[in-house]
């Protein structure tokens, strides 16, 4: 495989905010190894083309480099960083949002020989080697951002050429899982969003698991094989990242913060997040303080 042409057009198009101008794909360039931060994985695929990332989600550990990519089925909260990253040979992948609905459109079209997508959810996340054919896809995407007379009409075929070579790749069953509307996948990422969005509330398990149109003892399978997290221990998470996002605008009010995220205890929410973060949170807000921190997919 070569990986050339890739790294070329990944650096010239390459900006801060990680976005270009084709809808949906995104290009990260960094020149230094960091630290391992918090972030939200996002939907996503990432394809690698220079140097190397690790993830935890959960007790789970992920690492992709050159040749490699990850795919995210749901939008989980992970820590991640890049391990090999330098001025000279900065780290640099694409990335493509992942859509159920587009995913779901694919499916209908595919013939009828696919693989079965499996019964029980799949892990949310899953490293393989990029087929050539997957490469060189994205590499003739990536053309089109010198190309702006052909990008509106090219842009969309190819993007739906680069899902296509995932769902029928390695890791195919657990995004054709993505576009099934009844598939465990789906049912997992409803609640998932669920608790995204209710993140402040507490709940129980058992109207969640309803939520999602499974017996209690199915759901926690499913959400534990997901996300590599019980729902409370997810909740927790998000949690804890909403609320280092807040202390960077709002280093001044650490007890207001966690009473904000749904702690009605400040002394839990210190001792929490402390254990999340290597610092109690006045500490790391004083750190924090004027940080942008960022809300893209964290993957790429």
């Amino acid at each position: 495989m070569d990986l050339d042409e890739l790294r070329t057009l990944l650096a010239r198009h390459a900006r801060s905010d990680m976005t270009t101008a084709i809808d949906g794909v995104l290009i990260s360039k960094v020149e230094q190894s960091t630290p391992p931060s918090p972030s939200m994985s996002g939907t996503v695929m990432a394809l690698i083309a220079q140097g190397a990332k690790r993830i935890a989600l959960g007790d789970r550990v992920y690492e992709y480099r050159a040749g490699q990519y990850l795919v995210a089925s749901v939008d989980m909260p992970i820590t991640g960083h890049f391990t090999e990253a330098s001025p000279e040979l900065p780290a640099m992948g694409f990335g493509l949002l992942l859509h159920p609905a587009t995913v779901a459109e694919l499916l209908q079209a595919a013939p009828g020989d696919l693989p079965p997508a499996g019964g029980g959810a799949p892990s949310g996340m899953a490293v393989s080697d990029a087929p050539d054919a997957l490469v060189d896809a994205v590499i003739r995407l990536l053309r089109l951002l010198d190309q702006p007379r052909d990008l509106a009409v090219l842009a969309p075929l190819i993007k739906r050429e680069i899902l296509w070579r995932i769902i029928t790749g390695e890791q195919g069953a657990v995004i054709r899982q993505l576009g099934l509307a009844d598939s465990s996948l789906t049912h997992i990422a409803r609640a998932v969003r669920w608790i995204r969005d209710h993140y402040t509330q507490s709940f129980r398990v058992e109207d969640v698991a309803q939520l999602s149109g499974m017996s209690v003892s199915a759901f926690y399978r499913n959400f534990q094989a997901v996300t590599a997290m019980s729902p409370v221990q997810f909740q927790k998470q998000i949690r804890l990242q909403e609320a280092r996002l807040l202390l960077a605008t709002h280093p001044n009010d650490v007890t207001g913060v966690g009473y904000r995220v749904g702690y009605d205890s400040p002394s839990q929410f210190s001792r929490e997040y402390r254990r999340q973060f290597g610092a109690p949170p006045s500490q790391d807000a004083a750190r924090l303080r004027g940080s942008i921190l960022s809300t893209a997919p964290a993957l790429v």
